[in-house]
């Protein structure tokens, strides 16, 4: 009897087991759903906060990862999850001649090819899809897509998505979202210490002339307060004016606009902006050690030829490079990352902004104040040399920032002018395998124009410059080089394959395109070239006056291996080589 009651005990035991499983399943279950949930609500709001960003300064001392690692990874995991999250937020929209700009509020990584541009219009109400033309970083919060201008009837007020997503249409006429005019927009501005540099177009300011800061006004929107205060100079596309006093306190994100006031004292609206500054830039300063010597350009499809003038002016001491890219669409970005991997310190700032070279130069006098002596401002196709050293067996190395060195102590020399020396294809007509240096060595006789290294500190407050000199403050003058001391070779009249390039567009704002009948004496087109890209039968042989071969044998003697004779840009050949 009581084995029999044992026995009965453990059958409703295992009976009451029996029925507490299925509910301790689906309590797990419901606890799992649950979780899950809670992670993707929480990365969803990671991945679309606009103000969320990872920095370096932050992730280094104690993980050691690059913050572009990390938000590269965000951004791959993003694009991964994208067709769960709502559309891309495009946040500004810019109209330019040839395509239009789309600003977005968050990153999306650079290339473009798994987007389209979504169109809304036509006789029926049609909706277009394109394919985007590119993307990129913009900052370190948002993005950049460049679509094709909208075909007729269809509004330039467009929309974009992921390819493959489905198709919205647009519900009502209210939803069109304005497109600026790219003629007339405030389009960059950066922070210089108690001041807000603004840059705009549609002022309609003289070139080359500084204008009268009482006539500008700058307007400051918080997105819950909006402060106006006077402009302090004005040149060109440039407003300087007073940061409010309490984001100078409380520095936040808010967009910059400017205002113009005519001469009878009426204020206009202000000017549509896109430009943006987040209270990061203000607060991520850190004192450090200047360079001594840094080099700012701005380049479109240069990445064949960037490592050679990187590698050829830090050899004459240069230690720092920014970098403009305007709208490069080819391997920049993964050329500047191989040249940080081998310890060059260059930086890309993406400058979507076109024929605005002075004012990209203006920009970067800013933001390298805090880090150089002295910055130079040459094109990729320009490279020091110094004759007197050649000639007289002294060493060139570091020669270039031994010669700003000696002026730095200088307070009244606040600009170093070189002059330049142009050279022809030089009876080549394919791009010269040794590189540029070494490739073209006849040149026309008599120097043309000059290149300058200034002191960003000593230049005036509004900034002026005409792309081969800036304006320095009252008081402040500059030195001219001897060209026996030291001169420019400027690689300006490349085989007609790279030179031909230069028909696309023209970078700096005052300077016409050469598609245009405009200006067709000037210095800055090619003598006996007219408005269309056609190679003249004799190209090879014209702009040679005088074979100059001193950099030619300084790189060989310097540069290039002793057993293979390869130089270090020469990677191509190299890799074959292995």
């Amino acid at each position: 009897m009581m084995l029999e009651y044992e026995h009965g005990k453990k059958r409703k035991v295992r009976n009451r087991q029996h029925q507490h499983q299925p509910k301790a399943q689906f309590l797990s279950l419901r606890y799992l759903t649950i979780c899950l949930c809670c992670f993707f609500v929480l990365l969803f709001f990671f991945l679309s906060s606009d103000r969320i960003s990872v920095r370096s300064d932050s992730l280094r001392p104690s993980l050691r990862v690059p913050a572009l690692s990390v938000l590269s990874s965000m951004d791959s995991i993003q694009r991964s999850f994208h067709g769960r999250f709502p559309p891309l937020r495009v946040e500004d929209r810019v109209q330019f001649p040839d395509h239009v700009l789309l600003i977005l509020s968050t990153r999306i990584g650079r290339g473009g090819k798994e987007l389209v541009c979504v169109y809304h219009g036509g006789r029926k109400e049609e909706t277009l899809v394109l394919p985007s033309i590119s993307s990129d970083e913009f900052d370190e919060f948002r993005s950049v897509v460049r679509c094709p201008n909208a075909p007729l009837n269809y509004s330039s007020s467009l929309d974009l998505q992921f390819d493959g997503d489905l198709v919205k249409k647009k519900k009502k006429l209210s939803d069109e979202k304005k497109v600026h005019d790219w003629a007339k927009v405030g389009y960059e501005a950066v922070i210089d210490g108690d001041t807000v540099v603004v840059f705009v177009k549609g002022l309609t300011r003289r070139p080359h002339k500084e204008s009268d800061p009482s006539y500008y006004k700058c307007q400051f929107e918080t997105g819950v307060e909006v402060f106006v205060t006077q402009a302090l100079a004005a040149a060109q596309e440039v407003v300087r004016c007073v940061l409010p006093e309490s984001l100078k306190l409380n520095p936040e994100m808010f967009r910059v606009s400017v205002i113009h006031i005519d001469p009878r004292g009426k204020s206009t609206p202000a000017l549509p902006s896109v430009a943006r500054v987040y209270g990061s830039e203000k607060s991520s300063v850190v004192k450090v050690k200047k360079h001594e010597l840094c080099v700012c350009t701005m380049l479109w499809n240069q990445a064949p030829f960037l490592r050679e003038w990187i590698m050829y002016h830090s050899w004459l001491g240069v230690e720092r490079w920014f970098i403009y890219d305007n709208n490069s669409d080819d391997d920049i970005q993964e050329e500047i990352e191989l040249l940080n991997s081998e310890n060059y310190n260059v930086s890309r700032h993406v400058w979507p902004w076109i024929k605005t070279q002075e004012a990209g130069f203006s920009h970067c006098a800013v933001r390298a104040k805090d880090e150089c002596n002295w910055v130079g401002f040459f094109d990729v196709d320009e490279f020091y040399y110094f004759p007197t050293h050649r000639s007289q067996g002294l060493p060139s190395k570091n020669a270039l920032s031994s010669l700003v060195s000696n002026y730095t102590s200088w307070g009244l020399v606040g600009e170093i002018r070189t002059e330049c020396h142009s050279y022809g294809p030089s009876g080549l007509t394919t791009v010269p395998s040794q590189g540029v240096t070494v490739g073209y060595t006849c040149r026309q006789a008599n120097p043309e124009r000059h290149k300058s290294i200034i002191r960003p500190e000593m230049l005036t407050s509004s900034l002026l410059n005409e792309v081969h000199h800036f304006q320095m403050r009252e008081g402040v003058g500059h030195m001219s080089l001897l060209e026996s001391v030291a001169v420019v070779n400027h690689y300006k009249y490349q085989v007609w394959d790279t030179f031909k390039a230069k028909f696309q567009r023209r970078v700096a704002t005052y300077v016409v395109d050469w598609r245009e009948n405009q200006n067709q004496g000037s210095k800055d087109r090619a003598p006996g070239l007219g408005t269309e890209a056609i190679e003249p039968v004799d190209w090879n042989r014209r702009f040679c006056e005088v074979w100059d071969t001193g950099l030619k044998d300084l790189v060989l003697s310097n540069f290039a291996d002793q057993v293979t004779g390869y130089l270090p840009w020469q990677r191509q050949q190299q890799l074959q080589q292995d």
